[in-house]
């Protein structure tokens, strides 16, 4: 049986630049984000902010869904990230919570 998995997408500002993730472990990813050790890219552009987030029941699936949302168009990633966080709240501080 698979363990679940989640997508994400990090900004560093409203409208800014995007990183779209997939793990296992959100909590420990997120932390890795936030200290600067979890990609080259989001620390070279300072991509810290939890504006979107996708619970799946299998790894597996959130990995296919990551390489699709990977694919899409910009204007389509933004048009997701509005739908659920219109404001681009740091989403974070809610798991958290």
């Amino acid at each position: 049986m698979s363990k679940g998995g989640w997508v994400y997408i990090l900004a560093n500002r409203r409208n800014g630049a995007l990183y779209t993730g997939v793990t296992a472990d959100i909590a420990a990813r997120m932390v890795q984000h936030r200290d600067g050790t979890g990609s080259a890219f989001c620390r070279e552009h300072g991509i810290s902010r939890l504006v979107h987030l996708e619970p799946y029941d299998s790894i597996e699936d959130a990995i296919a869904r990551e390489k699709a949302v990977k694919k899409w168009r910009r204007a389509w990633k933004i048009e997701l990230i509005e739908r659920g966080n219109p404001d681009w709240r740091d989403r974070w501080f809610e798991i958290l919570s």
